[in-house]
């Protein structure tokens, strides 16, 4: 999902229990009309530095919608603390937009309402075709074997951005490949007096993306094959105690960050008060606060041994933002116009290039603006070593209680308790409790 979201608690835990509520996005008809032919609402996901830049990113392209089709976008930037409330929320009310911004990593949860379009080979054919998305992010459109609930919109991978001055002072020639290595190099930098590694320690969105590669990269995964909460198995739990341990045990995470859940490390390496940044595509983030690019490098995530890959050598959950429809929506036919014009080449490539993020769609991809030193390692995250989430219905409850496990994990790191595999083995235990009844 996007990389400056803050958890959405609370209604989280709600999505099952709408599920029996929502069918037909909570509409008395259970069906889109197209009463309303020459408008549309639109929430769209806070993509940039502010919802001020996304609204300067987005308006031109809503006012070339407008004049190729007549139909007028009542656009809304919605952050990511209020966005998958609002869209629980609308699920029920039936008062939500005609076509809204979702994270990839929610998917299955709202496919299971019943509330968005599916969308079956004839809704993509409306759109050109669903062989134009890379096939990856497919895979986190909705539960697998069953129509997707969204369209793929933007691309996003996490990398390993290091500030090539501070390497320099501490003679570290290279970027750490492994977690060893990053562990070494830390100590280096601690000596120089710099903060190493930045970590987002209160927003569980941020922890749970890490600890699922910390899980993959074990061999271990969060639920069993056929999509039962697993959070205590003993690869998990060394996966969980493994990352928090960067900041109880190898120091390379600064405790203050375990209060961190607003991209202060995201500020802090853009100004130069640490090394290394874990993050979603992050260039037009840096550069908005005007760190330049030739004063940092991009390297692919860790991996405990060896290289970037499948299986164990997963480096980063396949992040993103995906288009959805709702099923009630007054203007169906302007919705699927909309969802062709966001997913058409030309606007995959300003959007995405505005956002530092890939194109989905593959023929976009492929352009040259997108052949940057920092876009090839994130490409090559994206095709050859991301895995997608996994896209169970209770996803979105279990981002929000294992995330916000980690970041009690994290709090009593900070605080100088000790984070050992019993105290990790009874938070994880406690958030399986949470979690709905299969």
């Amino acid at each position: 999902m996007r990389r400056i979201r803050a958890a959405a608690t609370g209604a989280v835990a709600l999505s099952l229990a709408l599920a029996a509520t929502a069918c037909g996005g909570g509409s008395a008809t259970g069906g889109g009309s197209n009463d309303s032919p020459k408008t549309l609402t639109y929430w769209a996901s806070n993509q940039g530095a502010s919802i001020a830049v996304d609204q300067q990113v987005l308006k031109p392209e809503l006012d070339k919608f407008q004049k190729q089709t007549g139909i007028k976008v009542k656009l809304e930037v919605v952050p990511w603390s209020d966005l998958l409330n609002r869209i629980l929320t609308a699920t029920t009310s039936g008062q939500g937009p005609d076509v809204l911004n979702i994270g990839n990593t929610w998917s299955a949860s709202l496919q299971a309402t019943g509330a968005l379009l599916p969308w079956d080979a004839k809704n993509f054919a409306k759109i050109g075709g669903k062989d134009r998305f890379a096939g990856a992010a497919l895979d986190s459109t909705g539960v697998r074997g069953k129509d997707p609930a969204a369209v793929p919109l933007y691309s996003m991978a996490y990398a390993l951005y290091y500030n090539k001055k501070i390497f320099a002072d501490a003679g570290i020639s290279q970027p750490p490949a492994t977690w060893d290595e990053l562990v070494a190099d830390s100590k280096k930098i601690d000596a120089k007096g710099k903060s190493a590694l930045g970590a987002e320690g209160s927003n569980p969105s941020e922890n749970i993306h890490h600890v699922f590669v910390f899980a993959r990269q074990r061999g271990a995964d969060f639920f069993t094959p056929d999509g039962k909460p697993d959070f205590t198995a003993p690869k998990v739990v060394d996966a969980v105690k493994s990352y928090v341990d960067l900041m109880a045990t190898d120091k390379a995470i600064p405790t203050g960050d375990a209060e961190y859940a607003q991209n202060q490390s995201v500020s802090d390496f853009a100004k130069g008060r640490q090394a290394m940044l874990l993050w979603q595509s992050a260039a037009a983030n840096l550069m908005s606060q005007g760190m330049s690019a030739d004063s940092y490098g991009i390297a692919p995530v860790p991996v405990l041994s060896g290289t970037p890959g499948s299986g164990t050598q997963v480096d980063s959950a396949f992040m993103g933002i995906n288009l959805a429809v709702f099923k009630n929506t007054h203007n169906l036919d302007g919705a699927t116009q909309f969802v062709k014009f966001m997913t058409s080449d030309a606007e995959q490539k300003i959007l995405n290039k505005a956002y530092s993020s890939i194109p989905p769609v593959t023929s976009a991809q492929a352009d040259a603006a997108f052949g940057t030193p920092a876009d090839a390692v994130l490409k090559s995250t994206l095709s050859a070593s991301a895995a997608a989430m996994p896209q169970v219905p209770s996803e979105s409850q279990f981002e929000t209680t294992v995330g916000t496990a980690v970041k009690d994990l994290f709090a009593d790191a900070a605080a100088g308790r000790a984070v050992t595999t019993g105290s990790v083995k009874a938070e994880l235990e406690k958030a399986q409790q949470q979690m709905p009844a299969a």
